[in-house]
């Protein structure tokens, strides 16, 4: 994968107030529902802090919303077609792992695609989120090998493999190998 253009942390900080804001939520409402504190989304929403996967993970479930969601561009000229140069890329600060939203933005499909990297001995914790109850998600592995650790126990995803789960699960994605791993996430937020 080329590297990541921009830094999305206004984009980020934005759609945070903005999510916030449309459900009537101090600071305070959201540290208490996340629990990130009232200082770090302060700083999230003014575009001064790079966020983790994790702690983007526990506002989206206290949000309402998934990642891919929360890092799509509001725009009213939604096509059906979104050329690779225009997806959105975002890289967590704290594992390197890459995110890629593959998926037009703004049609209102309950899925979403998304295109990982995930870097060589890299290890990120996803705690258990009720609120993401019901939103589903297959993880392929395209190549690389990966761990996922979840209540049900671990798996070892080899190329071509395929993994069901759900979202409020809490999960451990973990490469404790030399190569990255490349995999593909199709996440569907229809709740049954």
């Amino acid at each position: 994968m080329e590297s990541v253009a921009a830094p999305l942390e206004r984009v980020i900080g934005v759609r945070v107030r903005e999510l916030r804001a449309a459900q009537d939520l101090t600071l305070d409402d959201l540290a208490t529902r996340s629990g990130v504190s009232r200082a770090m989304i302060s700083r999230i929403e003014r575009g001064e802090a790079s966020p983790t996967a994790q702690l983007l993970a526990k506002l989206c479930s206290a949000l309402g919303t998934t990642l891919s969601a929360l890092f799509a561009s509001e725009t009213s000229d939604a096509s059906p077609l979104v050329r690779r140069e225009e997806q959105r890329m975002w890289r967590d600060p704290e594992s390197g792992y890459v995110r890629r939203s593959v998926s037009p933005e703004g049609l209102g499909s309950p899925v979403d695609i998304v295109e990982v990297e995930f870097p060589p001995r890299a290890r990120v914790v996803f705690e258990q989120q009720p609120m993401d109850r019901g939103i589903t998600q297959h993880l392929w592995l395209f190549s690389g090998r990966l761990e996922l650790t979840m209540e049900s126990g671990r798996r070892l995803l080899e190329p071509g493999d395929c993994l069901f789960m759900g979202l409020e699960q809490a999960h451990i994605f973990h490469n404790p190998y030399e190569e990255p791993a490349h995999y593909a996430v199709i996440l569907c937020r229809s709740k049954v």
